[in-house]
């Protein structure tokens, strides 16, 4: 979902899950106690973030630990998608250009020859 720089990160969020279900990983950013509940009450979704300093611990599955980990790599295919295949530019004149510009930026990350990879073959050895 796009939206304008000046919205908040959780504003968008019961939108884009609507159909979803299960469990949602996101940043600390994404951390709220109101959006928790309502995306546990209202979509069934569990939210599973890392904890702020300030936080108290609490206990977390393991394989949510290692699924919360895997969020580095989706952040490494986000920095080169705005990096290498430029698609974060936000001086488009048209709404048209902006789509051809990120269609653009797709397709050259599709061609990239080495991407990061989730690695989930491997991710059941890890539990056995």
């Amino acid at each position: 979902m796009l939206t304008p720089g000046n919205v908040d990160d959780r504003q968008p969020v019961p939108k884009m899950v609507r159909k979803l279900f299960g469990k949602l990983f996101a940043n600390k950013g994404h951390l709220s106690k109101k959006l928790f509940e309502e995306l546990l009450r209202t979509f069934q979704i569990q939210l599973i973030t890392g904890i702020r300093s300030n936080m108290k611990n609490s206990l977390v599955p393991l394989m949510d630990k290692l699924l919360l980990r895997k969020r580095a790599i989706v952040e490494t295919i986000i920095d080169q998608l705005r990096n290498i295949s430029q698609i974060e530019h936000s001086r488009h004149r048209s709404p048209i250009n902006f789509l051809v510009n990120l269609v653009c930026g797709l397709i050259a990350y599709c061609r990239e020859p080495k991407k990061p990879s989730l690695g989930f073959g491997t991710l059941p050895a890890l539990i056995a």
